[in-house]
């Protein structure tokens, strides 16, 4: 069981490396990160991007550039496109975002010339955070991509979570729909559509496997004596993995609450494409970057 961050970077490392493409590494961060995957084995890597400032960042942080292939691409949409049509051809097995913006990354893994996705495929922001006052590692969606995510996406949305969480090594991952209240309130939509995947999933209509409940409240989902003082039993109740959020606004205001104001270390990948793309922010730490290439690897 992968219980932490530093727990998910050792697994990694213990597998045969996989092979990254960064477009636009135009990035101290990006390399950092690239620099350090590669030096522990998770990967190897080739930087997409302008090739001078590539080599001016890597002699500035003491990096051998030799250590990466570098394909000298000038402008963002250029290198993004290159970077995709590489994977797309079989030659890398994960797709990072570097110092480009997240809508244009996006269109480049959308771009139905490359087939990245498969047709009538579903795109999904995946985070996993290392929250300091938990004892697991929680699984989140969508802080990034979905913004407005119907019944079809979430469903999708519940196996992608799930997927990610076994692979943490959560044999039956328990995932909560995530609402205002634990009770089934018709006239909220997150409540009514919880209460429709929940049952969906007691009768195995969804993706992923694991047990789904909800709707939850965020107290309930994920602290015992919550869920306690208000006499929720079952398997999913204060002891969640997996959250499903049922908007991007307060799944991102969660993910950005863990982060800011609880300390916590996290890594984020969009899946549904052929391969595991690695999406954080261009404002993101060295280790955010580090732990969400170490996630698409074990993903790949």
């Amino acid at each position: 069981m992968i219980s932490n961050l530093q727990d998910l970077l050792a697994t990694a490392a213990e597998r045969p490396a996989k092979r990254l493409v960064a477009a636009y590494a135009n990035d101290s961060h990006t390399i950092k990160a690239c620099a350090d995957a590669v030096e522990r084995g998770i990967v190897t890597a080739t930087l997409v991007g302008d090739k001078t400032t590539i080599t001016d960042i890597c002699r500035a942080e003491n990096i051998d550039p030799s250590k990466f292939e570098i394909e000298d691409e000038k402008g963002d949409m250029e290198s993004v496109a290159a970077a995709v049509s590489l994977v797309a051809s079989g030659k890398g097995d994960i797709l990072m975002k570097g110092l480009v913006s997240t809508d244009k990354y996006m269109r480049g893994i959308l771009s139905k010339d490359m087939g990245l996705v498969p047709p009538k495929g579903i795109l999904s922001h995946v985070s996993v955070i290392d929250l300091p006052s938990m004892d697991r590692l929680l699984t989140v969606s969508d802080v990034a991509v979905i913004p407005a995510p119907d019944l079809n996406a979430k469903k999708a949305m519940i196996g992608y979570c799930a997927k990610v969480a076994a692979r943490l090594g959560c044999t039956s991952p328990k995932v909560a729909l995530i609402a205002p209240s634990e009770q089934v309130l018709p006239a909220i939509p997150s409540s009514a559509e919880a209460a429709i995947l929940s049952k969906m999933g007691d009768r195995g209509q969804l993706p992923g496997g694991g047990v789904v409940d909800g709707p939850l409240a965020l107290d309930v989902a994920i602290d015992p004596e919550s869920a306690r003082i208000k006499k929720l039993a079952g398997p999913v109740a204060g002891n969640a993995d997996c959250l499903i959020f049922p908007n991007i606004e307060s799944a991102n205001v969660f993910f950005k609450s863990c982060t800011k104001l609880a300390g916590a270390e996290v890594a984020a990948i969009v899946v549904g494409a052929k391969v595991p793309c690695v999406l954080t922010s261009r404002g993101d730490s060295e280790t955010t970057k580090l732990c969400s290439i170490a996630l698409a690897a074990l993903m790949a």
